[in-house]
Protein backbone atom coordinates (compact mmCIF):
# COMPACT_ATOMS: atom_id res chain seq x y z
CA UNK A 1 0.00 0.00 0.00
CA UNK A 2 1.22 3.74 -1.29
CA UNK A 3 0.33 6.02 1.79
CA UNK A 4 2.61 8.81 1.11
CA UNK A 5 -0.31 10.97 -0.93
CA UNK A 6 2.58 12.62 -3.42
CA UNK A 7 4.08 9.06 -4.24
CA UNK A 8 0.81 7.42 -5.09
CA UNK A 9 -0.51 10.61 -7.32
CA UNK A 10 2.60 10.02 -9.73
CA UNK A 11 2.05 6.22 -9.60
CA UNK A 12 -1.61 6.71 -10.69
CA UNK A 13 -0.71 9.30 -13.00
CA UNK A 14 1.81 7.22 -14.83
CA UNK A 15 -0.64 4.53 -15.33
CA UNK A 16 -3.66 6.67 -16.41
CA UNK A 17 -0.82 8.03 -19.26
CA UNK A 18 -0.81 4.38 -20.63
CA UNK A 19 -3.43 4.44 -23.91
CA UNK A 20 -6.76 2.51 -22.32
CA UNK A 21 -8.95 2.98 -19.36
CA UNK A 22 -8.77 1.90 -16.32
CA UNK A 23 -11.45 0.55 -13.91
CA UNK A 24 -11.77 2.06 -10.64
CA UNK A 25 -11.18 -1.20 -9.09
CA UNK A 26 -8.24 -2.47 -10.75
CA UNK A 27 -6.54 1.17 -10.25
CA UNK A 28 -7.26 0.51 -6.00
CA UNK A 29 -5.71 -2.96 -6.17
CA UNK A 30 -2.49 -1.67 -8.22
CA UNK A 31 -1.96 1.04 -5.93
CA UNK A 32 -3.72 -0.39 -2.86
CA UNK A 33 -5.77 1.65 -1.36
CA UNK A 34 -9.86 1.64 -1.58
CA UNK A 35 -11.93 3.08 -4.52
CA UNK A 36 -12.70 6.05 -2.19
CA UNK A 37 -8.98 7.19 -2.36
CA UNK A 38 -9.02 6.38 -5.82
CA UNK A 39 -11.80 8.81 -6.42
CA UNK A 40 -10.38 11.57 -4.63
CA UNK A 41 -6.86 11.09 -6.21
CA UNK A 42 -8.68 11.72 -9.51
CA UNK A 43 -10.00 14.57 -8.13
CA UNK A 44 -6.50 16.19 -6.74
CA UNK A 45 -5.08 15.18 -10.39
CA UNK A 46 -7.82 17.33 -12.34
CA UNK A 47 -7.03 20.24 -9.77
CA UNK A 48 -3.64 20.01 -11.66
CA UNK A 49 -4.61 20.52 -14.67
CA UNK A 50 -4.88 16.82 -16.22
CA UNK A 51 -7.94 15.74 -18.30
CA UNK A 52 -9.11 12.57 -16.52
CA UNK A 53 -12.10 11.06 -17.76
CA UNK A 54 -14.84 9.13 -16.09
CA UNK A 55 -17.20 6.32 -17.60
CA UNK A 56 -20.40 5.15 -15.81
CA UNK A 57 -21.53 1.50 -15.59
CA UNK A 58 -20.49 -1.73 -15.23
CA UNK A 59 -17.19 -1.51 -17.74
CA UNK A 60 -16.75 2.27 -16.61
CA UNK A 61 -13.40 3.62 -15.66
CA UNK A 62 -11.11 6.41 -15.83
CA UNK A 63 -8.87 7.23 -18.61
CA UNK A 64 -6.74 10.49 -19.82
CA UNK A 65 -7.93 12.42 -22.70
CA UNK A 66 -6.17 15.44 -24.64
CA UNK A 67 -6.76 18.91 -22.87
CA UNK A 68 -6.22 22.69 -23.65
CA UNK A 69 -2.72 22.11 -22.26
CA UNK A 70 0.11 19.82 -22.10
CA UNK A 71 0.39 18.81 -18.02
CA UNK A 72 3.81 17.41 -16.79
CA UNK A 73 4.34 14.01 -18.36
CA UNK A 74 5.68 11.03 -16.57
CA UNK A 75 7.71 8.92 -18.05
CA UNK A 76 9.87 5.31 -16.67
CA UNK A 77 13.26 4.91 -17.95
CA UNK A 78 13.06 3.26 -21.12
CA UNK A 79 10.57 6.26 -22.27
CA UNK A 80 12.88 8.53 -21.30
CA UNK A 81 15.47 6.95 -22.75
CA UNK A 82 13.91 5.98 -26.09
CA UNK A 83 12.80 10.01 -26.26
CA UNK A 84 15.83 11.32 -25.46
CA UNK A 85 18.12 8.98 -28.35
CA UNK A 86 15.34 9.86 -30.92
CA UNK A 87 15.45 13.60 -30.03
CA UNK A 88 19.43 13.53 -30.63
CA UNK A 89 19.01 11.51 -33.09
CA UNK A 90 17.27 13.65 -34.92
CA UNK A 91 19.11 17.23 -33.71
CA UNK A 92 22.46 15.60 -34.58
CA UNK A 93 21.41 15.84 -38.53
CA UNK A 94 19.22 18.78 -39.00
CA UNK A 95 16.46 16.61 -40.05
CA UNK A 96 13.56 18.59 -42.14
CA UNK A 97 11.00 19.38 -39.61
CA UNK A 98 12.99 18.87 -36.56
CA UNK A 99 12.77 22.62 -35.40
CA UNK A 100 13.75 24.45 -32.15
CA UNK A 101 10.88 23.55 -30.34
CA UNK A 102 12.29 19.76 -30.23
CA UNK A 103 15.86 20.99 -29.01
CA UNK A 104 14.43 22.76 -26.25
CA UNK A 105 12.03 19.51 -25.24
CA UNK A 106 15.76 18.01 -25.57
CA UNK A 107 17.17 20.53 -23.72
CA UNK A 108 14.52 20.02 -20.36
CA UNK A 109 15.20 16.24 -20.95
CA UNK A 110 18.62 15.78 -20.66
CA UNK A 111 18.59 18.24 -17.77
CA UNK A 112 16.10 16.18 -15.56
CA UNK A 113 17.86 12.56 -16.67
CA UNK A 114 19.55 10.75 -13.87
CA UNK A 115 23.41 10.03 -14.76
CA UNK A 116 22.64 6.27 -15.00
CA UNK A 117 19.94 7.15 -18.09
CA UNK A 118 22.11 9.95 -19.49
CA UNK A 119 24.97 7.01 -19.89
CA UNK A 120 22.53 4.56 -21.35
CA UNK A 121 21.49 7.58 -23.98
CA UNK A 122 24.75 7.97 -25.31
CA UNK A 123 25.81 4.33 -25.57
CA UNK A 124 23.11 3.61 -28.00
CA UNK A 125 23.53 7.02 -29.60
CA UNK A 126 27.17 5.83 -30.05
CA UNK A 127 26.17 2.41 -30.91
CA UNK A 128 23.94 3.64 -33.83
CA UNK A 129 24.06 4.94 -37.02
CA UNK A 130 21.18 6.65 -37.74
CA UNK A 131 19.80 7.20 -41.88
CA UNK A 132 18.79 10.41 -42.12
CA UNK A 133 17.25 12.70 -45.23
CA UNK A 134 19.31 15.59 -44.19
CA UNK A 135 22.61 16.25 -46.48
CA UNK A 136 24.35 18.37 -44.36
CA UNK A 137 27.18 17.75 -41.86
CA UNK A 138 26.61 16.23 -38.52
CA UNK A 139 26.77 18.49 -35.48
CA UNK A 140 26.82 17.38 -31.80
CA UNK A 141 22.99 17.72 -29.64
CA UNK A 142 24.84 19.17 -26.54
CA UNK A 143 25.97 22.12 -29.06
CA UNK A 144 21.95 22.66 -29.74
CA UNK A 145 20.78 22.12 -26.29
CA UNK A 146 23.35 24.78 -25.17
CA UNK A 147 22.46 26.85 -27.60
CA UNK A 148 18.36 26.28 -27.21
CA UNK A 149 18.83 26.74 -23.01
CA UNK A 150 20.82 30.16 -23.25
CA UNK A 151 17.70 31.56 -25.92
CA UNK A 152 15.09 29.97 -23.21
CA UNK A 153 17.04 31.58 -20.77
CA UNK A 154 17.97 34.82 -22.36
CA UNK A 155 21.46 34.16 -21.31
CA UNK A 156 24.64 35.29 -22.99
CA UNK A 157 26.39 32.83 -25.36
CA UNK A 158 30.44 32.48 -25.63
CA UNK A 159 31.59 29.81 -28.23
CA UNK A 160 34.75 28.84 -30.36
CA UNK A 161 33.67 29.67 -34.44
CA UNK A 162 35.21 28.67 -37.40
CA UNK A 163 34.50 30.78 -40.67
CA UNK A 164 34.27 29.01 -44.22
CA UNK A 165 37.84 29.76 -45.02
CA UNK A 166 39.12 28.38 -41.89
CA UNK A 167 39.83 31.14 -40.17
CA UNK A 168 39.36 30.94 -35.67
CA UNK A 169 37.78 33.19 -33.41
CA UNK A 170 35.97 33.58 -30.27
CA UNK A 171 32.71 34.97 -30.23
CA UNK A 172 30.39 36.62 -27.51
CA UNK A 173 26.96 36.76 -28.67
CA UNK A 174 23.26 36.94 -27.51
CA UNK A 175 21.80 34.34 -29.39
CA UNK A 176 18.01 35.21 -30.48
CA UNK A 177 17.09 31.82 -32.42
CA UNK A 178 18.21 28.69 -33.57
CA UNK A 179 16.67 27.65 -37.73
CA UNK A 180 16.90 24.53 -39.69
CA UNK A 181 16.87 24.36 -42.99
CA UNK A 182 16.51 20.86 -42.76
CA UNK A 183 20.48 20.42 -44.42
CA UNK A 184 22.12 22.58 -41.39
CA UNK A 185 21.01 24.23 -38.34
CA UNK A 186 22.22 28.14 -37.71
CA UNK A 187 22.10 30.30 -34.63
CA UNK A 188 21.02 33.82 -35.16
CA UNK A 189 22.75 35.66 -32.72
CA UNK A 190 23.95 39.47 -32.50
CA UNK A 191 27.39 39.37 -31.76
CA UNK A 192 28.55 42.03 -28.88
CA UNK A 193 31.93 42.41 -29.94
CA UNK A 194 30.88 43.13 -33.94
CA UNK A 195 28.02 45.23 -32.57
CA UNK A 196 25.70 43.66 -35.29
CA UNK A 197 23.67 40.92 -35.57
CA UNK A 198 25.04 37.82 -37.47
CA UNK A 199 24.59 34.12 -38.71
CA UNK A 200 26.25 31.42 -37.10
CA UNK A 201 26.50 27.64 -38.98
CA UNK A 202 26.19 25.55 -36.22
CA UNK A 203 28.58 22.71 -37.21
CA UNK A 204 31.43 24.96 -37.24
CA UNK A 205 30.94 26.12 -33.39
CA UNK A 206 33.13 24.40 -30.77
CA UNK A 207 33.27 24.87 -27.11
CA UNK A 208 29.57 26.32 -26.44
CA UNK A 209 30.18 28.23 -22.96
CA UNK A 210 26.31 29.53 -21.04
CA UNK A 211 27.78 32.64 -19.83
CA UNK A 212 25.01 33.89 -16.84
CA UNK A 213 24.95 36.76 -17.79
CA UNK A 214 20.86 38.07 -18.38
CA UNK A 215 20.46 40.40 -21.45
CA UNK A 216 16.96 41.68 -22.56
CA UNK A 217 16.55 40.38 -26.44
CA UNK A 218 17.20 43.00 -29.07
CA UNK A 219 14.82 43.59 -32.19
CA UNK A 220 15.66 42.07 -35.83
CA UNK A 221 16.09 44.22 -38.21
CA UNK A 222 14.27 42.59 -40.23
CA UNK A 223 10.82 40.04 -39.73
CA UNK A 224 11.74 36.87 -37.97
CA UNK A 225 14.72 34.55 -37.65
CA UNK A 226 14.20 32.53 -40.77
CA UNK A 227 13.54 35.71 -42.85
CA UNK A 228 16.41 37.26 -41.66
CA UNK A 229 18.86 33.94 -42.41
CA UNK A 230 17.38 33.43 -45.93
CA UNK A 231 18.42 36.78 -46.58
CA UNK A 232 21.45 36.79 -44.96
CA UNK A 233 22.51 33.62 -47.21
CA UNK A 234 22.02 35.69 -50.02
CA UNK A 235 24.16 38.49 -49.80
CA UNK A 236 26.80 36.19 -48.31
CA UNK A 237 26.47 33.56 -51.19
CA UNK A 238 26.37 33.70 -55.24
CA UNK A 239 22.80 33.13 -55.97
CA UNK A 240 21.92 30.62 -58.97
CA UNK A 241 18.33 31.23 -61.33
CA UNK A 242 17.74 28.03 -62.63
CA UNK A 243 15.43 26.08 -65.00
CA UNK A 244 15.15 22.33 -65.49
CA UNK A 245 12.51 19.84 -67.06
CA UNK A 246 11.60 16.72 -65.67
CA UNK A 247 10.22 13.60 -67.41
CA UNK A 248 7.82 12.90 -64.49
CA UNK A 249 4.22 14.55 -62.92
CA UNK A 250 4.82 17.76 -60.75
CA UNK A 251 3.73 16.54 -57.71
CA UNK A 252 6.17 13.11 -58.02
CA UNK A 253 8.94 15.68 -58.25
CA UNK A 254 7.73 17.85 -55.89
CA UNK A 255 7.88 15.36 -53.15
CA UNK A 256 11.61 15.04 -54.43
CA UNK A 257 12.40 17.92 -53.87
CA UNK A 258 13.89 20.41 -51.07
CA UNK A 259 10.96 22.50 -49.09
CA UNK A 260 12.18 25.57 -49.86
CA UNK A 261 12.26 25.14 -53.80
CA UNK A 262 9.49 26.64 -56.08
CA UNK A 263 7.09 24.39 -56.95
CA UNK A 264 7.61 22.79 -60.23
CA UNK A 265 4.97 23.49 -62.80
CA UNK A 266 2.65 20.69 -64.74
CA UNK A 267 3.62 20.90 -68.62
CA UNK A 268 1.23 17.21 -69.02
CA UNK A 269 0.59 14.63 -67.18
CA UNK A 270 3.68 12.74 -67.35
CA UNK A 271 6.72 15.99 -67.63
CA UNK A 272 7.15 19.42 -65.53
CA UNK A 273 9.19 22.25 -64.75
CA UNK A 274 11.13 23.64 -62.32
CA UNK A 275 11.94 27.25 -61.85
CA UNK A 276 13.62 28.25 -58.74
CA UNK A 277 16.47 30.54 -57.00
CA UNK A 278 19.03 28.68 -54.77
CA UNK A 279 21.52 30.17 -53.01
CA UNK A 280 24.02 27.43 -52.82
CA UNK A 281 26.72 25.92 -54.85
CA UNK A 282 25.89 24.46 -58.82
CA UNK A 283 27.46 20.94 -57.25
CA UNK A 284 24.84 20.50 -54.64
CA UNK A 285 21.95 21.79 -56.68
CA UNK A 286 23.49 19.20 -59.96
CA UNK A 287 22.99 16.48 -56.66
CA UNK A 288 20.15 17.47 -55.57
CA UNK A 289 18.31 17.12 -59.04
CA UNK A 290 19.64 13.92 -59.90
CA UNK A 291 18.20 12.67 -56.71
CA UNK A 292 14.87 13.40 -58.08
CA UNK A 293 15.43 9.88 -59.76
CA UNK A 294 13.89 10.78 -63.06
CA UNK A 295 15.60 12.09 -66.49
CA UNK A 296 15.93 15.50 -66.34
CA UNK A 297 16.90 18.06 -68.84
CA UNK A 298 18.91 21.44 -67.55
CA UNK A 299 17.45 24.42 -69.34
CA UNK A 300 19.86 26.73 -67.77
CA UNK A 301 22.66 28.47 -66.76
CA UNK A 302 25.07 26.95 -68.40
CA UNK A 303 27.56 26.92 -65.49
CA UNK A 304 24.56 24.18 -64.41
CA UNK A 305 24.27 22.53 -67.58
CA UNK A 306 28.14 21.98 -67.36
CA UNK A 307 28.75 21.01 -63.52
CA UNK A 308 25.85 17.85 -64.69
CA UNK A 309 27.41 16.80 -67.67
CA UNK A 310 31.18 16.68 -65.91
CA UNK A 311 29.48 14.81 -63.01
CA UNK A 312 27.29 12.28 -66.03
CA UNK A 313 30.46 11.51 -67.34
CA UNK A 314 32.53 10.72 -64.04
CA UNK A 315 29.77 8.75 -62.92
CA UNK A 316 29.67 6.32 -66.13
CA UNK A 317 33.80 6.09 -66.08
CA UNK A 318 33.53 4.75 -62.76
CA UNK A 319 30.52 2.56 -63.50
CA UNK A 320 32.66 1.22 -66.52
CA UNK A 321 35.83 1.14 -64.46
CA UNK A 322 37.60 3.91 -66.69
CA UNK A 323 39.67 6.76 -65.51
CA UNK A 324 39.63 10.20 -66.93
Amino acid sequence: MTTDTPARLLQLLSLLQTPREWPGGELAERLGVSRRTVRRDIDRLRELGYPVQATKGADGGYRLVAGKAMPPLVLDDEEAVAIAVGLRAGAGHAVEGLEEASVRALAKLEQVLPSRLRHRVTTLQAATTPLTSGDGASIAPETLTVMASTIAGRERLRFAYRSGDGTPSKRLTEPYRLVSTGRRWYLVAYDLERDDWRTFRVDRVTEPFATGARFVPRELPTGGAAEYLRQSMYRRQETYEFEATFAAPADFVAARLPRWFAPPEPLDDHSCRLRSTVSDSVEWLAVRLALVDCEFTVRRPSELAACVRDMGARLSRAADGRRG
